[in-house]
């Protein structure tokens, strides 16, 4: 993942391998080695690594190419961990999935091998290039490997049980949700229906997020319903619904402090973040042809009904909004509850252009 992202920046600053070699003060086959994952720059000291930043930046590349290629790094060490674990156990106090609270940008970078789509924060980085050869249009990871990633995060999905493993838990069993085969798709139905059946406390925000997971792992499947059911389960205003707020707040980046477990997302201040990001993300999110419409939308619903400032003091948020808005109303295909929420947010917008 980081000798790709550092061929993107490379390519973004209209330097070739050799030209970077020079600037950089090494062997162009050094180059070749960190671009092809030979070399690997986690293996770098830090020293090192922030030389190679400034060389990128000084070639021309955003200044955000450090950022880029750390986060990279950690999906490197994500993914290392997983593929040679296969389906061994490894201890939960040194797994990379229990390190931190993962955000969107950190998720997309490691299952950018598998969706094959490039994450939203990278693409400024990807400008045509002259290509002298067949070369990679993204990170790779064969058949055997991804069945061995996947095969770990079962593991960790069924063994994975003590409230201090909650987060390892549940940021194995959202990747899992990426996976095709049979099996995992079973695992996710067995999960959705043990977590379904449990009442959600409002103080407990492991169960909330344990059912979230598994809701939104199965609407990707065509199983919308399971979704609509967590939905149900919060009102504008209660506890899971912040809950909620905070969670999507940090999972764009709105939220910035990093967290180490999930319990920020009872105690975090809704009025710490802003939400005009947060108003854009759900905004291209609403379609009713997506397989995540009904928590979406009931997102967008919640976070408008909370701070109905944004739609009067960004006015510039308002015409995207107006067109999905006009989208949904338009379609037959909605339950009650979104089509008053699509009716309720068509007021808002009114309310607004007074």
């Amino acid at each position: 993942m980081a000798g790709f992202v550092l061929k993107l920046a490379r390519q973004s600053a209209g330097a070739t391998q050799d030209q970077f070699a020079e600037a950089a003060g090494v062997d162009v086959t050094t180059v070749q080695g960190w671009e092809s994952g030979r070399r690997p720059l986690a293996a770098m000291q830090t020293r090192d690594f922030l030389r190679l930043r400034s060389t990128l930046t000084r070639l021309g590349a955003p200044a955000s190419v450090g950022r880029h290629l750390h986060e990279a790094i950690e999906a490197d060490v994500v993914l290392a961990a997983a593929v040679d674990a296969g389906p061994a156990w490894l201890d939960p106090a040194q797994h990379p999935l229990a390190d931190n609270v993962h955000r969107r940008s950190l998720t997309n970078l490691i299952t950018w091998p598998i969706t094959g789509i490039l994450p939203e924060q990278l693409r400024p980085l990807a400008v045509p290039a002259r290509r002298r050869g067949p070369t990679a249009s993204q990170p790779v990871l064969y058949p055997d490997e991804r069945a061995r990633f996947f095969d770990h995060l079962l593991t960790i999905a069924d063994r994975a049980c003590g409230t201090d493993q909650a987060l390892l838990r549940r940021q194995a069993v959202y990747l899992l949700s990426f996976d095709q085969r049979p099996a995992s798709v079973d695992w996710l139905r067995g999960e959705w229906a043990r977590a379904s059946r449990q009442t959600i406390h409002t103080d407990n925000v492991n169960r909330l997020l344990e059912t979230r997971s598994a809701s939104v792992a199965l609407a990707g499947r065509g199983d919308g319903d399971v979704l609509r059911h967590f939905t149900t389960a919060m009102t504008t205003g209660s506890t899971p619904d912040v809950a909620n707020l905070n969670y999507w707040a940090y999972w764009i980046g709105e939220l910035r402090e990093d967290h180490i477990d999930d319990a920020f997302m009872l105690h975090a201040d809704p009025r710490s973040w802003g939400g005009v990001h947060l108003l854009e993300h759900l905004t291209r999110r609403v379609a009713p042809s997506s397989p995540h419409l009904p928590l979406n939308l009931h997102t967008l619903f919640t976070l408008i009904a909370s701070r109905p400032s944004l739609l009067t003091d960004w006015p510039h948020l308002r015409p995207p909004l107006e067109e999905a808005v006009e989208v949904g109303l338009s379609t037959d295909e909605l339950t009650r509850a979104e089509r008053d929420q699509f009716a309720g947010l068509h007021y808002a917008l009114r309310i607004a252009d007074r």
